[in-house]
């Protein structure tokens, strides 16, 4: 069996190693634009098999938090194609991920100060990110959002394949589309937030069919091998529910599994929570879950991820549970974690504190091994 250091082909993308570095928000992208300090973070963990980036907004209508990037102005193509070039350099694959946040936003985030947008006006009872008039950061609840009119979902869709394009443009080696934690993807499949009675609505199909067209316009614009996705499937994150997760899932990876993507990226239980979280009366089989994407034809590499540590990481792979195995804290505090795990050597500790906002304090000073 292969280890967690021998490298993969998932899709189009040739990684040296398992080891993913999972997307992790640091609010550092004033004005949406990813600063020349960005270069140098993502630059230093490009040891990771693949990097994914931080979730980057589509369109102005996608942001949900203060300081976040995006993927949508010529100078957000700009800012990562800085570090895109830093990453390749340093030998490293870097894919970006994809984000629409649905009714997880604030206001003063949307344009012209509008509501946020969800499939139904249900507010998320979960908090945001924003900058306050004398340039404080704070966490606010989030605005009630409106329901989106199902003429305009079609042009949603549109912004994602655009985004993919515009991916590719800043040199990204593909895109992972964030189908997860309770963002506008995530809204549309869970019951919990989504009461429609159209064709988006109702039954699980219905409920994922903005997934599969989102899906199908990303692929198409950009090819299914530099593709991911990321699904979470019990999560309760920013008010994320649905009684009967099994089934549902169970629908959605039997969609993926027609189109020949890079990796399916799965966060098991809740998102930086319980590993063993359960949403409705049966805990979640994820074993069942890969079963049926591969019963349905499914080719893309298995990512698992939540509360990895090296012994589990080494299991997962060598057992064939999973094909690779994002990390996300432990590589804020440790560019060189590759090394690390492969030589089992100690871990740097993390300072919640600069997790969000700042500058190179708790970004790029952490030490890497002499």
């Amino acid at each position: 069996m292969p280890t967690l250091f021998d490298p993969i082909a998932a899709g189009d993308l040739q990684l040296a190693n398992r080891i993913a570095m999972a997307p992790l928000t640091r609010n550092r992208a004033r004005g949406a634009v990813p600063a020349p300090l960005t270069a140098t973070y993502y630059s230093q963990r490009a040891s990771a098999g693949l990097l994914i980036s931080e979730a980057t907004a589509i369109s102005h209508q996608g942001q949900g938090y203060a300081d976040v990037p995006g993927l949508y102005a010529p100078e957000q193509i700009a800012g990562w194609k800085r570090v895109t070039e830093a990453v390749h350099a340093a030998g490293g694959r870097i894919v970006t991920q994809l984000w629409h946040v649905g009714r997880v936003s604030h206001t003063s985030l949307q344009p012209g100060g509008g509501a946020p947008v969800a499939p139904s006006a249900i507010t998320a009872r979960t908090k945001t990110y924003i900058i306050n008039p004398d340039g404080s950061g704070a966490f606010v609840p989030t605005s009630g959002p409106r329901a989106l009119a199902i003429e305009e979902i079609p042009g949603i869709v549109e912004d994602y394949r655009r985004a993919a394009r515009a991916a590719l443009e800043a040199g990204f080696d593909g895109v992972e589309i964030h189908a997860a934690n309770g963002y506008l993807i995530d809204q549309f499949l869970r019951s919990g937030s989504n009461h429609r009675t159209d064709a988006y609505g109702g039954s699980i199909e219905n409920r994922a069919r903005l997934l599969v067209e989102v899906l199908e316009a990303v692929t198409g614009e950009i090819g299914a091998g530099r593709t991911g996705i990321r699904i979470s499937p019990v999560t309760p994150a920013n008010d994320a529910s649905d009684p009967n997760p099994q089934p549902l899932f169970t629908h959605v990876v039997e969609q993926l599994a027609r189109r020949p993507l890079a990796y399916v990226h799965v966060i098991e239980g809740a998102t930086g929570g319980e590993r063993d979280f359960q949403q409705g009366d049966q805990p979640f089989d994820y074993a069942a879950l890969r079963a049926a994407y591969q019963r349905a034809g499914g080719k893309g590499a298995w990512m698992v991820n939540n509360g990895y540590d090296r012994e589990l990481a080494l299991a997962a792979v060598e057992q064939g549970r999973a094909d690779i195995v994002a990390f996300g804290k432990a590589f804020i505090s440790n560019p060189d974690l590759v090394r690390r795990l492969h030589d089992n050597a100690p871990l740097n500790e993390w300072d919640t504190g600069t997790f969000y906002g700042g500058g190179e304090h708790g970004y790029t000073d952490y030490p890497a091994l002499a």
